[in-house]
This record gives structure tokens, C-alpha cells and sequence, in this order.
């Protein structure tokens, strides 16, 4: 398995090691992950995510060309603003989803460590006349809380005012860092590009600082389900359509109404019917009553026992204390608001559908 730069330091803070995506990647750390989800809640988070694939795209046509496998709008994008997007299918499925800042004449990129080979190859192939640069010299860390703004500005005072999904470069003992105001928790923050050389000390820069507290991907999951966000492989895939999973908002309107740059996309024939003539299912939220956690794969049914859904993800949530699950209902007992239900080993726990995110988010736009 692969390592990140920062290894070493997760095992001297005793963290239990899991396979990830090809990687040894921190699980959770002595704090537990209950402990570790409410210290994000509370404080400041710092999570280790540099096996997360990072490229620079570069060429005279390469906001034209990505424009053309992304039903995002590229072109319109301001300098040095990031924006979510996806790469899909002839079939309206999705491959994966990704985040990519405009640095200019460049593209900065940051996709899913279990996609980043596919991605990296569909990109080359894909954008033509133009360079893709795969970055393996840089860790990537994000630091997440109400209190990351005010600790991560103690080292990059110029970041305090940096507005949700801006992405600037930043100098930090003459190093050139790459910041964007972003994360997968719901809460403010950072996410942070940093030469794997000096990953170690910047991590141990922000760790000096009482509020902050190392966090694995036990408590990084939870955390992104309260907050409503996919986890590609499950709660989206290609057999997903980005309507049905409920992010058709990613898809701007110049990209789907009427004009020269609506359409054009792989699948654009599929997604884009689908927001007048609604998909057959949706993603959406629900509480679960009782205290017992309603895992991925259980069935949704209704009152008859018939199975009108399945979870896709779900656990206890630390925040609301109780369970919370994102599942793929059928339309149909949704627009009846006929009550449904969680099959558990024969039982039917009832569930109450809520609006996502579970906990509200708390991202800074100024």
C-alpha cells in the first residue's frame, strides 16, 4: 500500500491504520471517532487527504475543451473561484465527482482517490492540445470547524477573508501553498495544497495550536453525512444521473436551457429531460426513529412491506444523536408522503424524510 508524506506522524499520534483507496490512511486516532466528529463540531479539525488525486490542466483551449466533459459551466468561472462538478456518462451516469479551481490560464483539479487513475487517463485522452499534469510532489490537507479560520490564519493571516469555494496561493515560510476555503464536512475551512517536504511541519504548525486536533476518515464520513454530501460508490456511481442524486443544482442553467453552450456534455441527452419529466427516484434524507443505526444496502419499503428504496448511506449521527441514512426512494410514495420504512432484520423502524443537510452548514460567503 501506498503512504502519504504524513505517515509517520499519524503513527507517533497512535492512529489505527486502515487500506484506503490504495493507501495506509488514518481510520481514527486515541480521541475515538465520536469524540474526534465533535471536536469538528466544536473546534478544528485537521485531516490528512493527500491521497486525493491533484492535477493542473494547462492549454490555450483547456476551459473550451473541459467544458465539454463537464455539464458545469467552466467558462464563467472567476478567477481564482472553485466550483463541484462531474464527469459522466453517454448514459447519464457519473464516473466521478471533483472539485476544479481557474488559476487563469490554468485549472487546478482535485478528484477521488479510488478514481484518480480513470480520471487522469479520461482526462488526457479527453482534452486534446492540452497538458494534464499529475501532481505527486504535494500532501493535501484540510482543516475544518468553527475555529479553523481564526487558527489557520495565525500562520496565513491573509486567509481570514477568504469567502467559501475561493482559491488563492499563499506563502508560508517561502513556501508557495495552495489554499482553497472549502472542505466535506459542512463546517468552514481549508482545504490546503502543500509540498510533501514541508507537509510534515505545516501539519505540526497547525497541530501546536490547542484547538486543533488530528481526525480520521471514521469521523470525516460521519461527519460528511450529516452534512448531505455524496460519498462516490455510494451515494453516486454510474448509475446514478446527478438529478437523481439530487446535485442538479452543480449544473448551471447556461449548461441546460436554451443556447449555444446548453448540452454538449456526455449523457447531456439523459440528465437534462430529467428536470421537467422527473427521474422514477431521488436521493433524499430521512430520521430514523430508535437509536439503532440504519446501515448502506437496507431496504426502504412501505406500509404493505413493498420495497420502495434502498440506503446508501447511513449511521448515528453525533450531532443530532440519533440515526440519519441518504437512500434512493421511489418518486412516487415521495410525492404521496405515504410513511415509509427501514427493513432490519425483519423489523420496520419508521422514518420521517428531512430536508438535507442534516446539520445545517456553516460555510463562510462574507
Amino acid at each position: 500500500m501506498k503512504r502519504t508524506a504524513l505517515y509517520d506522524q499519524h503513527i507517533v499520534s497512535n492512529a489505527r491504520m486502515v487500506e484506503f483507496a490504495g493507501y495506509e490512511m488514518p481510520v481514527q486516532y486515541p480521541l475515538g471517532v465520536m469524540k474526534e466528529h465533535l471536536w469538528v463540531r466544536e473546534n478544528a479539525g485537521l485531516f490528512d487527504v493527500s491521497h486525493m488525486g491533484q492535477v493542473m490542466l494547462k492549454g490555450k483551449n483547456v476551459k473550451s475543451s473541459l467544458e465539454k466533459i463537464l455539464p458545469v459551466d467552466v467558462l464563467d468561472l472567476p478567477v481564482n473561484m472553485q466550483r463541484y462538478g462531474m464527469f459522466t456518462t453517454p448514459e447519464g451516469g457519473i464516473t466521478d465527482d471533483l472539485m476544479f479551481a481557474n488559476w487563469g490560464d490554468d485549472i487546478f483539479m482535485v478528484v477521488n482517490a479510488a478514481c484518480k487513475e480513470q480520471d487522469i487517463a479520461y482526462l488526457k485522452a479527453s482534452l486534446v492540445g492540452c497538458d494534464v499534469e499529475v501532481i505527486e510532489d504535494r500532501a493535501l490537507l484540510a482543516i475544518q470547524g468553527p475555529k479553523a479560520r481564526e487558527v489557520f490564519s495565525r500562520l496565513i493571516p491573509d486567509a481570514i477573508n477568504m469567502v467559501f469555494m475561493q482559491s488563492l496561493k499563499f506563502d508560508w515560510q517561502g513556501v508557495e501553498i495552495w489554499v482553497s476555503c472549502s472542505g466535506y464536512t459542512g463546517e468552514d475551512g481549508y482545504e490546503v495544497s502543500v509540498p510533501n517536504e514541508q507537509a510534515d511541519d505545516f501539519a505540526r504548525a497547525l497541530l501546536a495550536f490547542e484547538e486543533v486536533e488530528w481526525i480520521g476518515l471514521g469521523a470525516r464520513d460521519s461527519l460528511r453525512l450529516e452534512a448531505g454530501l455524496c460519498l462516490y460508490g455510494h451515494d453516486i456511481d454510474t448509475n446514478t444521473t446527478p438529478v437523481e442524486a439530487s446535485i442538479n443544482w452543480a449544473i448551471q442553467k447556461i449548461r441546460r436551457l436554451d443556447g449555444e453552450r446548453a448540452g454538449g456534455f456526455p449523457g447531456a441527452d439523459v440528465i437534462l429531460p430529467q428536470f421537467t419529466n422527473k427521474p422514477a427516484r431521488k436521493r433524499v434524507g430521512y430520521l430514523v426513529e430508535g437509536r439503532a443505526p440504519v446501515r448502506e444496502g437496507v431496504e426502504i419499503v412501505d406500509v404493505n412491506g413493498e420495497v420502495q428504496g434502498v440506503v446508501t448511506s447511513g449511521g448515528f449521527s453525533p450531532t443530532l444523536s440519533k440515526p440519519i441514512v441518504m437512500a434512493y426512494v421511489s418518486t412516487a410514495p415521495l410525492n404521496s408522503e405515504e410513511p415509509l420504512f427501514a427493513s432490519v432484520r425483519g423489523k420496520s423502524i419508521p422514518l420521517k424524510q428531512t430536508a438535507m443537510p442534516f446539520v445545517p452548514s456553516r460555510y463562510f460567503r462574507g
